[in-house]
């Protein structure tokens, strides 16, 4: 039997992730051959949003699959598009890894300790206005190239920081370089990142049949709510928007999942969050409910016109799991309004409250976006844990069992605040919440409701 062949582009982060699938596949008593594929991603030193952003990196590997010059094509999955091709499916989500975003920076230092007109490099406009929307002073610029190159820009002093993937780094081997794991709490990730797609022709079912072999049922789950808010937004990958979704156990052991997402704009001045839960089953609509829910609150007039595709249901990539459990829980309640502060953010006073010098308003907007809580049920408060996030254990921290983890969760999604800069965290109830009270008890001081959360990660 002739070797499967497996398409892939040719930069060393993509070979090493397609190694992995091949190496996966291998494992299974089958052959596989990697066929490098130059994409206009690739050759292209153009900023993405200059080339349509979206599928750039995808479109050559995509056409050689079509063509029948590879039987199997890997991806970076939060570089596909929403709208599927006619011929192609996704046949496999493999398990995701750290889907957070990577500070790598000088000295050693994280975002909380770079200073006001730190210069970072990033050539994503969702982290452009995330770091905007901290309000803590940056400058950033535009960042193309391969991973050493960018990683080089820090070295040689050009920028004082970059941001990446944690998965990336972590896959070739660099995890040393993270000086901070950035929470999703400050920058929730483009939506699929950290996750691979392994993309084959629908009319080919021997292939098919052999890499779902590598499907992770939560992982699909987790990636398709997040695509759904694309989808429901009609936003490219390349839009200002972050999602991060995560699979939970319920109380009565059902599965369920809870998703959070992100608009905002480059200069910082709009930052709308928003989290909803929904069954694990219905994941795309979760993601879709979650997107109306956003553009009902204003988020389309952030959302650029280059970076809205047309998406159609029936042409979305498959999101459904081989093996879909069933959950009975409805959808959870929509969010409750933030807690006011002495006074309101301003322009000048992006945080509100009593600080007058610029190191205390810097302190202080450190402070809470640390401090803010604004997913779903199934995250951990914002305190730091004491290993990072994992596909089993997505929140991380110090808890033993899921049904802990659960328990812990239900009550802090009551606390969660999900305004920009300048919110006040909302603090716990006195008693869990109810179908009467969604928001549970009265609300006691914001010391008391969130523990403080800058422990740095190693």
């Amino acid at each position: 039997m002739s070797p499967l062949r497996l398409g892939t582009r040719r930069s060393k982060l993509a070979i090493t992730q397609s190694g992995h699938v091949a190496d996966a596949l291998r494992a299974l008593g089958h052959e596989v051959e990697l066929v490098e594929i130059v994409t206009e991603g690739d050759v292209n030193p153009a900023p993405l949003t200059q080339m349509g952003g979206t599928g750039v990196f995808a479109a050559a590997l995509r056409e050689a699959l079509l063509r029948g010059e590879v039987d199997f094509a890997v991806h970076s999955l939060k570089d596909l598009p929403v709208a599927q091709p006619p011929g192609l499916m996704i046949a496999a989500v493999p398990t995701r890894q750290d889907p957070r975003d990577a500070l790598v920076a000088r000295d050693g230092l994280t975002l909380g300790e770079l200073p006001a007109g730190a210069t970072i490099g990033t050539g994503s406009p969702r982290r452009v206005a995330a770091l905007a929307a901290l309000g803590l002073g940056f400058q950033t610029r535009e960042l193309r190239g391969n991973v050493d190159s960018r990683l080089a820009r820090v070295t040689t002093g050009e920028l004082d920081a970059v941001i990446l993937a944690c998965a990336g780094l972590r896959r070739l081997g660099r995890s040393d370089q993270i000086t901070e794991a950035i929470d999703p709490l400050q920058m929730l990730p483009a939506p699929g990142q950290g996750a691979l797609a392994v993309e084959v022709r629908t009319d080919d079912a021997a292939t098919r049949a052999i890499v779902e072999q590598l499907d992770d049922p939560d992982t699909r789950a987790a990636i398709t709510a997040e695509r759904g808010v694309l989808a429901g937004l009609e936003a490219g990958c390349s839009a200002p928007i972050g999602a991060l979704a995560e699979v939970v156990e319920d109380v009565d052991g059902s599965l369920e999942i809870s998703l959070r997402a992100f608009v905002g704009s480059p200069d910082g001045s709009y930052d709308l969050r928003r989290s909803l839960t929904g069954p694990f089953n219905e994941a795309e609509k979760l993601g879709r409910d979650l997107a109306a829910m956003l553009l009902e609150d204003g988020a389309r007039e952030f959302i650029p016109s280059s970076g809205r595709v047309s998406y159609q249901s029936h042409n979305a990539a498959p999101v459904r799991s081989p093996s879909d459990s069933p959950a009975d829980r409805p959808p959870a309640v929509g969010d409750r309004p933030p807690a006011s502060g002495d006074r309101p953010p301003s322009a000048s006073d992006p945080t509100g409250g009593d600080d007058a010098d610029r190191g205390s308003l810097r302190a202080r907007a450190v402070e809470e976006r640390h401090q803010r809580v604004e997913s779903g049920p199934g995250a951990v408060s914002a305190a730091a844990g004491d290993r990072p996030p994992s596909a089993s254990d997505p929140t991380g921290g110090d808890d033993a069992d899921r049904g802990s983890l659960r328990a812990r969760a239900v009550e802090e999604r009551h606390q969660r605040v999900e305004s920009g800069p300048g919110a006040v965290s909302a603090a716990a109830g006195d008693r869990p919440p109810s179908a009467s009270d969604p928001t549970g008890g009265p609300e006691s001081d914001l010391e008391n409701a969130v523990p403080d959360a800058m422990e740095r990660e190693k």
